[in-house]
């Protein structure tokens, strides 16, 4: 889960590619998460950010085919590189959202996960610990809030499990002992760390290339008591 490998300074490709989206900046109430304990089980919600995070934990541990519902979202054409049937393939301004409704096997998802890392995978499914809920549609861009006053939701993503190690990567600094938990993030872009050799790539090579430097602050609310948290990075 990349804010936690930020924290635990084990930054990697998964990292760069999440981090791509800022520019220079302040970004206020990123990566949300909201907890709440409910008898023998936890309902969380989460913005998009953790969706392919939630996708991949929940199906990791899934055999045989399971009923999917969604979209995919990609900027090329998923058609040639599936095996497996696809509902209905929409496109506009180059991004291209692949519908899915059937029963595939979790192995055949996260193989298209592991080859194409930057594709966005909105699906819905249930498994024996979880029933996890993504709204079928593509996240919005990393652009700051135009509205000082624009409140963030955290209900792109929704989950209801007894799955603990999920648990224990979402809420890793805080446990699983509380009610009610609420995490938000400011991420602070300070620099953009350019390719040391820039001659002769093309300009998506070098935005590709450029590493984000700065400071992710996380804040927690633990049954109603605050606490702080911060690390640098640089992927």
């Amino acid at each position: 889960m990349v804010i936690k490998k930020i924290f635990e300074k084990k930054t990697d490709e998964e990292v760069h590619s999440d981090l791509l989206k800022f520019g220079r900046g302040e970004y206020r109430d990123r990566y949300l998460v909201q907890g709440k304990k409910q008898s023998d089980k936890y309902s969380v919600k989460t913005t998009a950010e953790f969706a392919n995070f939630l996708v991949r934990k929940c199906l990791e541990k899934v055999s045989g085919k399971i009923a999917m519902k969604g979209v995919v979202v990609s900027t090329f054409d998923l058609r040639n590189e599936v095996d497996f049937e696809i509902k209905k393939v929409g496109n506009f301004q180059g991004i291209r959202k692949t519908e899915i409704d059937s029963e595939i096997e979790p192995e055949k998802i996260l193989a298209l996960m592991d080859k194409s890392p930057r594709v966005f995978f909105g699906l819905s499914f249930s498994t024996d610990e979880t029933i996890l809920k993504i709204k079928p549609k593509a996240p919005r861009s990393g652009k700051p809030k135009s509205k000082d006053n624009e409140v963030p939701k955290a209900d792109f993503c929704s989950l209801k499990t007894t799955d603990t190690s999920l648990l224990q990567e979402l809420f890793f600094d805080v446990g699983l002992n509380w009610k009610e938990c609420n995490i938000s993030h400011l991420v602070n872009v300070q620099e953009i760390v350019y390719p040391k050799e820039m001659k002769g790539l093309k300009p998506e090579e070098i935005r590709e290339q450029s590493k984000r430097k700065g400071v992710i602050v996380r804040k927690a609310v633990v049954d109603g008591v605050e606490k702080s948290s911060e690390s640098d990075f640089e992927a």
